[in-house]
């Protein structure tokens, strides 16, 4: 990463910080910052300081807030040197404490160092839980090892996995402190009932900015290098057979026809509401587009009900499909079978789905025929990235399908600007 996309990155971090405590900040006014930290560096904090203040702060009071910002935020050099002391001396700890306890008939533990960082950052009753299980086991684990080890290994992995997991979790909040782009941050299912119209809103914005890219890109694209012989002779008729003004064939916009499949089975239909207005508003996107719903049956949605999408958490429980199971695979072959035939090779499947349903290699070997039919395959994922690791299902669909993370509106709106602009 260039110094100026780090400088640009930390400021937007400070601009929100300085926002929750009530200041008054503008885009411009983060450009211009940015604009000084790469022309000073960051070797003079006092001058930074100073230069940067005069571009937040105004009044007394807003100056008075932004040095206190400012010192939580940018650290003086020998603190920073003695915090990371502070935090290299508590990974040796941690490591120390896995070494020790992670025995298992004394011998160690088949463990990497980030799974012992894991184990040695778990809270005393956790740990206290799983030396009571090595206890517990340990006898019968030393009379048949070939059994019991990999019985209490598996319970150790699990653990790690998850105190994994809630160490990522905590580590992602800053995106989400702005109230007003936290939104675009958080997790889409973690939205409360008043922050509903706010999300819309924030919709509506980034489909209006991705439809004008896509307006604009169209009109860039112009004519096609194909001369257009009868328009030619026509134009130059009219100036007495000249032929100076030549006409090219206009190249034919084409767009998507969409396949939608949306899981909206128990906490999936959230997501699936939110990704269905973003791409019902996608109208310079999709020339057509079928909705279809599943949980443990399929459901082609009604047109008027997407065209009214305050109604649809009420229109997927008049259908029946909410608070059921998920059966992927039952759906894509019905999808896969209709007749006349919904996909094709002109056809873009999206499927809205956190990969969770029964039958995995049903799913699977359905997902490589829609594959074979359909153009394109895309599977909108609302679990983030950085966890498929721990998911079986998302590591086999990932490596079957093009799978994209849409667990933000900031994920799902990329993922939306890359399907149709690309």
């Amino acid at each position: 990463m260039t110094d100026s996309a780090v400088y640009l990155e930390k400021l937007s971090a400070f601009s929100r910080l300085l926002h929750m405590e009530g200041l008054p900040i503008s885009p411009q006014e983060t450009a211009d910052a940015c604009k000084i930290l790469i022309d000073l560096g960051l070797a003079d904090r006092e001058m930074v300081k100073t230069a940067l203040r005069t571009v937040y702060a105004k009044s007394r009071e807003e100056q008075n807030t932004f040095d206190r910002v400012f010192d939580n935020f940018f650290l003086p050099e020998d603190l920073i040197r003695a915090r990371n002391a502070h935090l290299q001396e508590e990974v040796r700890e941690q490591q120390r404490r896995a070494e020790e306890e992670l025995q298992l008939n004394g011998q160690p533990m088949d463990f990497t160092q980030e799974q012992k960082l894991a184990y040695g950052a778990m809270d005393e009753e956790n740990r206290k839980r799983l030396q009571d299980i090595l206890e517990k086991y340990g006898d019968s684990a030393a009379r048949n090892p070939g059994l019991y080890d990999n019985f209490i290994h598996s319970i150790f992995t699990r653990a790690i996995l998850e105190q994994q997991m809630q160490m990522e979790d905590a580590g992602t909040g800053g995106m989400e402190a702005d109230p007003e782009l936290g939104l675009l941050y958080r997790d889409i299912s973690a939205f409360q009932d008043t922050e509903i119209p706010k999300a819309i809103t924030l919709i509506q914005s980034v489909t209006r900015a991705i439809n004008g890219e896509l307006s604009a890109k169209r009109s860039r694209q112009g004519r096609s290098s194909a001369l257009d012989f009868r328009r030619t002779i026509r134009k130059g008729l009219e100036t007495g057979g000249s032929f100076y003004r030549l006409k090219y064939r206009r190249k034919r916009n084409r767009r998507k026809h969409l396949v939608l499949l949306c899981d909206v089975s128990g906490s999936m239909v959230q997501f699936s509401e939110f990704a269905l207005r973003f791409i019902q508003s996608l109208n310079q996107a999709s020339e057509s587009s079928r909705v279809f719903l599943f949980s443990e049956e399929l459901h082609e949605a009604d047109a008027f009900c997407l065209q009214n999408m305050d109604r649809f958490r009420s229109y997927v429980r008049e259908t029946g499909l909410y608070g059921r199971g998920t059966n992927l695979g039952s759906a894509l072959e019905q999808l896969n079978a209709m007749k006349p035939a919904v996909l094709n090779p002109a056809a873009t499947l999206l499927i809205l789905s956190d990969t969770k349903t029964t039958g995995q290699q049903r799913a699977l070997q359905a997902l490589r025929e829609s594959k074979r039919l359909a153009g394109q395959v895309i599977i909108l994922n609302p679990i983030p990235e950085n966890k498929w690791k721990y998911l079986q299902s998302a590591r086999n669909f990932a490596s079957a399908a093009t799978m994209v993370s849409c667990a933000t509106l900031r994920d799902l709106g990329a993922a939306c600007r890359k399907l149709v602009i690309r």
